[in-house]
């Protein structure tokens, strides 16, 4: 099979980590030899022509659209890494959580005081986001419509700066996203509060086509798992102590968990 030499990334993932996957795609291009161009995904991956055309050759994206798109497109993508990240929280596995916050000028202590409120969420397709807050409220038997008002920011960091504007009362927020906005503006610190944690799920992995080979696949997959002193020096800017292998069946407890949120109602 003839390959090009220049590789399409595609980041599906909040753009605050926009310098280490660029520091993957310098990589992994040296290791191959070939040119990898980084560019954000322009839509959710479901609905992206360049996911289901089978255009793009390497992914960043959410572990829940990844194993919905994979149940009936079987033979197009397959995992070949996931962040563990170096915070003691992660237990040393590839694992993330959804950090569900409020204003620290707010009265509420606990998930349940929480109730008749308004909830920001960046899509209905996030799994931190979205769909492990509704499986929260399906496991504790919250009742119907818990929240007062619902509204979709369209991202993580904007979640975040609505309910420090007072536009929200709560958000669920992805846990590795969440500290690195944490890292990037310390004053978001005296704002927020972390009320409740949901998880962990698997973390969103680096997918790869299959088309590609499995030559070139296991020689990224190697090169990811044991990176040099430069990516190295990266990971650990962004709090990341390693790589792990990871496969399509990890994450396929987050479909299970998306068909039972379909039964709930925000």
């Amino acid at each position: 099979m003839t390959i090009d030499k220049r590789l399409c990334l595609v980041s599906y993932l909040a753009p605050n980590w926009w310098q280490f996957y660029q520091a993957i795609a310098t990589y992994l291009g040296r290791v191959v030899q070939m040119e990898i161009q980084l560019q954000p995904g322009e839509c959710d991956p479901l609905e992206d022509p360049l996911l289901l055309q089978d255009q793009l050759d390497l992914a960043f994206i959410c572990g829940l659209p990844l194993i919905r798109y994979s149940q009936t497109v079987t033979t197009q993508l397959q995992t070949l890494v996931a962040p563990v990240m170096e915070s003691s929280r992660y237990g040393n596995h590839p694992v993330y959580f959804a950090d569900v916050i409020i204003n620290t000028k707010s009265k509420m202590t606990k998930f349940a005081d929480l109730s008749g409120k308004t909830f920001c969420y960046n899509d209905l397709g996030s799994n931190s986001g979205y769909n492990l807050l509704c499986h929260h409220l399906i496991q504790q038997r919250y009742p119907e419509n818990f929240f007062s008002n619902t509204l979709q920011s369209g991202s993580h960091q904007r979640s975040i700066r609505w309910v420090v504007e007072g536009l929200a009362d709560c958000a669920a927020i992805d846990s590795v996203v969440l500290e690195q906005e944490f890292k990037d503006f310390p004053e978001l610190l005296q704002h927020l509060r972390v009320v409740e944690v949901l998880g962990p799920a698997p973390m969103p992995p680096l997918v790869v086509a299959q088309r590609l080979g499995i030559s070139l696949i296991e020689q990224m997959r190697l090169a990811l798992l044991q990176p040099d002193a430069d990516l190295q020096r990266v990971m650990e800017r962004f709090g990341v102590r390693r790589f792990a292998a990871v496969e399509l069946k990890d994450y396929q407890i987050l479909n299970q968990i998306y068909s039972d949120r379909l039964h709930v109602t925000l």
